[in-house]
């Protein structure tokens, strides 16, 4: 885990942002997702002091929207000259962090030296998508969602791998929303003390500007969760209150190498260190962070996860996530300091980056020297999890 020996191909990101999390059809519904996107390339340009010109690509990450190249239209959107490329990538849930890991990985290999990289996502504006008719006569069927696995393996729903995942981890439903209760009780308290004033962009709608996350709950309470009942199996744990609500946001990074940061004179950045992917089946998707942190761990065999710092873990369902961290052995006391998705929304593609967005945000705070994680389950069974130190280019 030691610094490139070569400053131009060591990947640190150096600015991070994001929109506030609104809930579908909810104070961000009417804004499509490039242009959720926008506004923060617009920002970290000028708070970095960067010109346009100089970008090598945007590369977002988006699950549900189907609106063409996301990361082309978005810079577009931005103001941005034609010469500047996009790429959008699909790794469902994974996709923001995904494309933070590819842009790092370009850096590394000298391909390029600014990359912008994120996620989007508004599930208010998803597309209505329809499968065409096999037979004369039959009308088109709407599509609830995209395949990620054959029949023959298993392709449940979210909710119903997150039931799954509780019923093989033993996770019972106190345990579920105790955690739900405390990540709705940590996003508050940020909330109220500022905590995510800096990394917000303010989006303006017809309504008016968006300035705060919509979903954290003040009035959450134990007695609340308790009465609500399971949504996705019968006689199930997993209920709308330990679960994360359905979302629309945007996150974005500036990645660059750290002789670029220097040459600038950015007092701070992430160093990226390394990233993996790993899948399991997909009948228990929620557990892909445990192979995902095996392999990266064998890759870094100095990492000693008790010494990371901070530790954030994508809530799609609490099962999930308590379910990987015993096998992990982590205390969930050390996860998301400042509530989790549960609390403060899911948004898919964009999920990964606003985890990357955190903990710039909570280790710019901390004047030594930092490490931390990032780690989601990812749609189709697949885990991934990123790993990064804070540093100080200048100093």
């Amino acid at each position: 885990m030691s610094p490139s020996s070569d400053p131009s191909r060591t990947p640190v990101i150096v600015a991070a942002l994001r929109t506030p999390v609104g809930r579908v059809r909810g104070v961000l519904a009417e804004v499509e997702p490039a242009r959720l996107a926008a506004p923060l390339i617009t920002r970290i340009l000028a708070d970095v002091g960067l010109a346009a010109e100089a970008l090598d690509d945007v590369i977002l990450g988006n699950a549900a929207n189907c609106a063409g190249n996301l990361g082309r239209l978005a810079a577009l959107e931005a103001g941005l000259p034609v010469s500047t490329p996009g790429l959008t990538i699909d790794r469902q849930c994974g996709a923001g962090l995904e494309a933070i890991t590819l842009a790092a990985r370009l850096i590394q290999s000298g391909a390029g030296r600014f990359y912008l990289a994120g996620g989007t996502e508004s599930a208010s504006r998803a597309h209505i998508r329809l499968r065409p008719p096999t037979t004369p006569g039959e009308e088109p069927q709407p599509i609830k969602r995209s395949r990620m696995a054959p029949d023959e393996i298993g392709d449940p729903d979210m909710g119903v791998a997150a039931e799954n995942v509780a019923t093989a981890c033993s996770i019972s439903r106190e345990r579920q929303d105790a955690f739900a209760l405390e990540s709705q009780r940590r996003a508050v308290a940020a909330q109220g003390a500022g905590r995510f004033t800096r990394e917000i962009v303010p989006i303006e709608t017809t309504a008016g500007i968006v300035e705060a996350d919509e979903c954290p709950r003040a009035n959450a309470s134990l007695e609340t969760l308790q009465r609500l009942k399971p949504v996705f199996v019968q006689d199930g744990t997993v209920t709308a209150g330990n679960a994360c609500p359905i979302n629309d946001g945007a996150a974005m990074v500036l990645v660059t190498s750290l002789a670029e940061a220097r040459r600038l004179g950015l007092s701070f950045a992430l160093e990226f260190i390394d990233a993996t992917t790993a899948g399991v089946h997909p009948d228990l998707l929620g557990l892909g962070p445990v192979p995902a942190m095996e392999k990266l761990k064998a890759r870094n065999p100095a990492l000693d996860v008790d010494a990371i710092d901070f530790i954030e873990f994508n809530e799609a369902f609490a099962s999930q996530v308590l379910g990987s961290l015993d096998q992990l052995d982590i205390s969930p006391e050390r996860v998301n300091l400042d509530g989790g998705a549960i609390a403060l929304g899911h948004p898919y593609g964009a999920s990964g980056a606003i985890l990357v967005v955190r903990l710039f945000t909570q280790m710019l705070a901390v004047p030594r020297e930092t490490q931390a994680l990032a780690m989601m389950g990812i749609g189709g069974g697949m885990g991934g999890v990123a790993l990064f130190r804070s540093l100080r280019p200048t100093e």
